[in-house]
């Protein structure tokens, strides 16, 4: 039984639904503008401080494993183009429960972006002479206090008041602020190497390239790196409000992957050869001043260029603020289409007048105030939303594998190249990326999962006999055995178990080898038990947004 309403009849009023607005520009701004938030002004320093001047490696090794997971939702959501495509692309392939896993790990990791990045705009400021004297925001130990609540609660005012207006005007806005966040890291790129930089600095004897070895390499992906670069799949959200979605989303999403990437390697770069190099004679563990809120802001000063500081302290605000304007519509988008597939309250899909979820917005916002409480700064959130972010982008390899077998003869106007190698690799990807991201960061996601699969069954149990939709267990008989065995893996495995010393652990590279084989043998079986090609078609066809006499 399919959970989508069926066609209006003749005579009846259309359904409101989703506006089609956005055109290539806002939805590469969109991905665009995820990509470059609070990432560029903090991850190079913390990916050096792990893995020295290899930090380098650390981004070029993000950058392929991203691309690929982009190249897998340039073809998802050229195909599906439907809002909150995370969420809804399983419900094509596996049905009921794997939507709701995959849409429960998307909002997670979804609804604590505006809040991260609205603390460290918060952050950035408080590094200013003048706000430490006359208007502090932040306790000595670096958590809100009264103004900077005040503040944080108003930046999510401005938020949601600008995603209640419209997906038009989100796109809009947003893409004035992109110019402006792309312009200044490219600046300061060009006047750090510019005024100083040391080559030296990428071999400084007795340290080396690589002080930490590989380990620090990856290390480095899930403390950072990959935070800074995940955001593509964005415009892949807002594919239900798209002008023409089969041309322009693969493009948007890969074009702004490419620029991404190519930014964040020469921010590294540039960060590695800024720093004095008595600052890392004696390793990476502290290259700049304790308690600097930007390193390139303290780079900028050192090279006598306060112009450009002050930049960098007004791009500390438009940077995040941007990144979170976006992630409170993303996320809304999310909650829409768990409501529509009815795996949470329906009232989440109701429209206003100009086409927008606004329960899902609302809700978006007053979870992320609430989230200022718990969760105080930038860099505690930054390895559970890595982690959270790799298990959303593990559905989409294995949905796209299994939807271009049950559902092949759909029209692609993208076709990622050779699917047989890439997908399988993309799935491979984000489960080193969970594995990265340490065994105690694991069990946290497992169980918030955990407790999102007790609320889908109650809502499942309230629902109306007749109206209950059909789970097709068999289909998703994987998904659990996946997410317990990448906890058992982190158990045995070499990251994130310091508060575990005595733990096994498996030694270096067999880890790795592991982890690809286990993640091997879990993406076939998905595959192969994907629900049958007559289910598939049955839920992409009653699917709404899919059908062209709701398109506007």
């Amino acid at each position: 039984m399919s959970s989508h309403p069926q066609a209006v009849s003749a005579g009846q009023a259309p359904k409101a639904h989703l506006n089609r607005t956005i055109g290539f520009w806002g939805l590469m701004f969109v991905s665009l503008g995820s990509i470059i938030g609070s990432g560029w002004l903090l991850g190079a320093l913390t990916a050096a401080k792990v893995a020295g001047p290899a930090a380098i490696l650390s981004w070029i090794i993000a950058a392929a494993m991203l691309s690929v997971l982009a190249l897998i939702h340039a073809e998802l959501g050229a195909a599906y183009p439907v809002a909150g495509g995370t969420a809804r692309f399983p419900y094509f392939a596996f049905g009921t429960l794997a939507s709701f896993t995959a849409g429960w790990a998307a909002w997670l990791q979804a609804v604590a972006i505006a809040p991260i990045e609205i603390e460290a705009s918060i952050s950035y400021v408080s590094s200013v002479n003048w706000v430490k004297q006359h208007f502090v925001m932040l306790h000595e130990d670096g958590t809100l206090n009264g103004n900077g609540l005040i503040v944080a609660t108003l930046g999510m005012v401005l938020f949601t008041a600008i995603n209640l207006a419209g997906a038009k005007l989100l796109s809009e806005s947003n893409s004035i602020m992109v110019i402006w966040k792309t312009a200044i890291p490219l600046l300061a790129v060009i006047v750090i190497i510019a005024l100083s930089f040391h080559g030296s600095n990428f071999n400084a004897p007795g340290v080396g390239f690589m002080p930490h070895g590989m380990h620090g390499v990856f290390a480095a992906l899930a403390l950072g790196v990959v935070f800074a670069l995940q955001g593509f799949e964005q415009a892949v959200q807002l594919a239900g409000e798209a002008k023409n979605p089969e041309k322009d989303l693969s493009r948007a999403i890969l074009t702004a992957m490419a620029i991404g990437a190519a930014l964040y390697i020469a921010l590294q770069f540039a960060f590695i050869g800024g720093v004095q190099p008595k600052d890392v004679a004696g390793g990476w563990d502290n290259p700049i001043g304790a308690g600097d809120y930007g390193p390139y802001y303290t780079l900028a000063l050192a090279a006598g260029a306060a112009w450009l500081g002050y930049l960098l302290i007004i791009d500390g605000v438009i940077s995040p603020a941007g990144t979170g304007l976006v992630y409170v519509g993303t996320t809304a988008r999310i909650s829409y289409a768990l409501g529509e597939e009815e795996r949470l309250p329906r009232a989440l899909t109701r429209l206003n007048s100009k086409g927008t979820p606004v329960y899902s917005i609302l809700i978006a916002a007053v979870v992320g105030e609430l989230a200022f409480a718990p969760f105080p700064s930038w860099s505690k959130l930054v390895g559970v939303v890595t982690s959270a972010t790799a298990i959303m982008y593990a559905f989409a390899p294995i949905a796209l594998a299994a939807l271009q077998r049950r559902d092949g003869d759909r029209k692609r106007s993208y076709r990622m190249p050779m699917p047989k190698v890439l997908i399988p690799i993309g799935f491979i990807s984000a489960d080193l990326i969970i594995y990265w991201g340490g065994f105690d960061t694991t069990w946290k996601l497992v169980l918030a999962l955990g407790i999102g699969r007790v609320l889908f069954e109650v809502r499942l149990r309230r629902t109306d006999p007749e109206k209950r939709p059909d789970i097709d267990w068999k289909a998703a008989s994987w998904i659990w055995p996946w997410l317990i065995g990448m906890t058992i893996l982190g158990l045995v495995g070499r990251y994130g178990k310091d508060d575990y010393p005595k733990l096994p652990q498996i030694p270096e590279w067999w880890d790795i080898a592991v982890v690809i084989l286990f993640s091997l043998g879990i993406f076939y079986y998905a595959v192969d038990m994907a629900m049958a090609p007559h289910k598939v078609k049955a839920a992409v066809d009653n699917d709404e947004e899919m059908r062209t006499d709701y398109i506007k």
